[in-house]
């Protein structure tokens, strides 16, 4: 079964938020718009509009090998009645066989351009964006992971759609930022958006609010990122104990979680759930607020303040993207 917009939201019937003594519910993003998949929708949907109003017939953007903006892009662009080039780190690549997310993209019609780390460390430059139109036409250039301020300015109905929910706590998982970026500023006052990063290489902070400024001219909402408790060694990195988390959360929940994002975020979760039905969180919240309290005398903006420390009482919510 699949939603329109707003997506359901679900509470989680688990003992161990039980026992933790808050309530968990699931911002079901994945039910959106398969097979393009909630949150990818709502930021490759405002790009579609644009590229359709301003007569661009391709659309062309970015990701990696396993990329499922990639995918998501090739179904919206073929639904949307677009061409879509999808550019690929890593030219080794190029005369294999396709892996099953690529495979996927070029069945709904993707072409594929593989490029060296060295093209793909300038792909952005206007030089190499030249060479791309020249070689495919009027195409309208969306960023790997589809955050440019038309999808953030997409995902500002996300924090809209939670306003009432009765959470004071909103998570999501940190690829570029800008899901976050658009979540935030939807939010009502009092809601603090927390992402959780799922790569340690990159500076998802200043992605963020540099996402913000393009979509809004300023900072919007009360966000912060955790850097480090879902990052699990790098991006798409997986262990043993992961997967047993991931494979125990199926089995309770009938609800495959995405092993890159949504995995990683509800294991430090559920790690915290642990830590907070043992008593241990309590100490932790009391330093936390004293070192978001100082920092706000001193002028420091939000995102770089502690994350949150989830406290007994705490609603939260986690967004299911797919």
């Amino acid at each position: 079964m699949t939603w329109s917009a707003p997506s359901p939201v679900q509470e989680l019937d688990d003992e161990r938020v039980r026992r933790a003594g808050v309530r968990l519910l699931l911002k079901r993003d994945d039910l959106l718009h398969p097979p393009v998949s909630g949150t990818k929708w709502r930021k490759l949907q405002p790009n579609l509009e644009l590229a359709q109003r301003e007569g661009h017939d391709t659309l062309l953007t970015f990701g990696g090998a396993y990329s499922n903006h990639l995918r998501a892009a090739a179904a919206a662009g073929r639904e949307a009645g677009l061409r879509t080039v999808g550019v690929v780190r890593g030219d080794e690549l190029r005369g294999r066989e396709l892996n099953p997310v690529l495979a996927q993209a070029a069945a709904d019609g993707m072409e594929l351009e593989f490029v060296s780390r060295a093209q793909w460390r300038r792909r952005m430059e206007p030089e190499s964006l030249d060479a791309f139109r020249r070689r495919y036409g009027r195409a309208w250039v969306v960023p790997e992971g589809g955050s440019n301020a038309e999808g953030v300015r997409g995902c500002v109905a996300l924090g809209e759609e939670l306003r009432d929910c009765g959470a004071e706590l909103v998570c999501c998982s940190v690829g570029t930022g800008g899901m976050l970026a658009g979540l935030a500023a939807g939010l009502a006052p009092g809601q603090r958006a927390l992402g959780f990063a799922a790569l340690g290489h990159a500076d998802l902070a200043a992605e963020t609010r540099a996402l913000q400024q393009d979509a809004f001219g300023g900072p919007r909402g009360d966000w912060a990122v955790d850097d480090a408790a879902a990052v699990f060694g790098g991006y798409g990195r997986r262990t043993p104990e992961l997967d047993a988390f991931r494979a125990d959360f199926e089995a309770r929940h009938g609800l495959a979680l995405d092993p890159t994002y949504e995995t990683k975020l509800l294991w430090a979760l559920f790690t915290r759930f642990v830590r907070l039905e043992a008593g241990a969180e309590a100490g932790a919240e009391a330093k936390a607020g004293a070192k978001a309290e100082a920092k706000a005398e001193a002028g420091t903006d939000a995102e770089t303040a502690e994350p949150a420390v989830i406290a007994h009482g705490t609603t939260l919510v986690v967004v299911v993207a797919g």
